[in-house]
């Protein structure tokens, strides 16, 4: 008689929705990665294990274990342990800067040969979890100027490392997680107040600098890349004010070669239509129009708005959101204040990737390389998107005594 109860109370030890719904969108992962990699004889030709569908099926299952070992290890052990997580990654992202592999222009990923380790997506949740930690002190501590301070700098630390890298979107991503933490945490107002303002001036001089400083000023240093994806975004010149008219068509080709990327993605979710043209059956990845190298991480979006149209796009996007809002939920029933900041972090972090991922593809926000949790491929995204489940899970499951 007494094993129904206990099964019972078992089960709501979990999130079932969320869970679901996870389920769900690794599925929609798979179907899309597979769609967009399985488009030429050579990628069909090769062996299964070098398939990058059956690649990411690995990593869910790799994920999926390590996220549910760590719901086994109660979140207030982990954040104990938090800083140490963090220095670990800060180390990590410095050592990736001297000895890491370059690939497309930047140092990001150590190469294990068998996987590309990438550290900044681990250093966000390692991040969390010690500002979360710091945090979860009394609400009279973080009074303290110094306190405030303290918690800029485990911000701005990870934040430089990565931005070295360099790999902006993911740097990005630290800013409003952080924010997010210090007014979950109930900084004093006036501090965030500071901080917004300090933030909106610099990222106004920044746009200022990149947009219209004239040549031989001081500038941001960007590489180049950066700087042009930038310039595309809002539609500036490539060609300086007194360029010839040579400069001027040399920089006009340059301006259409680097805007490729975005007016193809643009393409492909608007063509799309209504219902989309049929799984597999996108022409801009099979023709090559939406680069292949992109087209199954980065732009993945776009993939599945042009072969689902606007109602693939849209259950998408629920899909998110029924992740997003019981997180939501878990933080409003966390047993303490620690709780309620892990999983602040956590859905902050994962909307942000959203939102900065699917902009990117409909041009709302720059180019910067930011994943799809849990649908673009890669085994670093995977693995880290997984593991930031896996924490709030972990708060769900110890949100009482049991």
């Amino acid at each position: 008689m007494m094993l129904k109860p206990l099964f019972s109370e078992s089960r709501s030890r979990i999130d079932r929705l969320q869970l679901g719904v996870l389920c769900a969108l690794m599925l929609i992962g798979l179907l899309f990665v597979y769609s967009a990699t399985m488009v030429s004889d050579a990628a069909l030709a090769a062996p299964l294990y070098r398939q990058k569908w059956m690649l990411q099926l690995v990593w869910y299952l790799v994920g999926i274990a390590a996220a549910s070992a760590l719901c086994f290890i109660n979140y207030q052990t982990l954040a104990r342990w938090g800083t140490v997580a963090y220095w670990v990654a800060a180390v990590l992202l410095a050592g990736v800067l001297v000895v890491g592999t370059i690939r497309f222009g930047a140092r990001r990923w150590f190469d294990l040969r068998f996987f590309l380790f990438q550290p900044s997506e681990f250093a966000k949740l390692a991040f969390i979890l010690a500002l979360a930690n710091f945090l979860s002190r009394p609400e009279s501590e973080l009074a303290d100027p110094l306190s405030f301070w303290k918690a800029i700098g485990m911000m701005l630390l990870p934040f430089v490392l990565i931005l070295k890298e360099p790999d902006l979107g993911s740097a990005l991503v630290l800013l409003p997680t952080g924010l997010a933490l210090l007014f979950a945490a109930g900084t004093p107002k006036k501090y965030l107040a500071w901080l917004l303002g300090g933030v909106g001036v610099l990222a106004a001089l920044f746009l200022v600098d990149v947009l219209f400083a004239p040549p031989g000023w001081w500038q941001v240093k960007l590489e180049n890349y950066q700087r042009q994806r930038l310039l595309v975004y809002f539609g500036a010149d490539f060609a300086q004010a007194l360029a010839t008219p040579e400069q001027k068509a040399a920089a006009r080709q340059v301006q259409m070669e680097k805007s490729y990327q975005v007016r193809q993605a643009l393409i492909s979710v608007g063509s799309g239509g209504l219902f989309g043209k049929g799984w597999h059956k996108g022409n801009q990845t099979a023709l090559g129009f939406l680069p292949p190298g992109a087209a199954h991480n980065d732009f993945i979006f776009s993939v599945i708005a042009e072969e689902k149209g606007f109602v693939g796009s849209i259950v998408v996007l629920t899909f998110y959101g029924v992740v997003l809002f019981t997180g939501i939920r878990i933080a409003g029933q966390a047993r303490d204040r620690l709780g309620k900041l892990v999983a602040v972090g956590v859905v902050t972090l994962l909307f942000s990737h959203v939102f900065i991922n699917i902009g990117m593809n409909i041009r709302i926000v720059p180019v910067t390389g930011i994943p799809l949790p849990l649908i673009s491929y890669g085994g670093s995204s995977v693995l880290g998107s997984l593991l930031a489940i896996g924490l709030l899970q972990n708060v769900y499951m110890y949100r009482k005594t049991y």
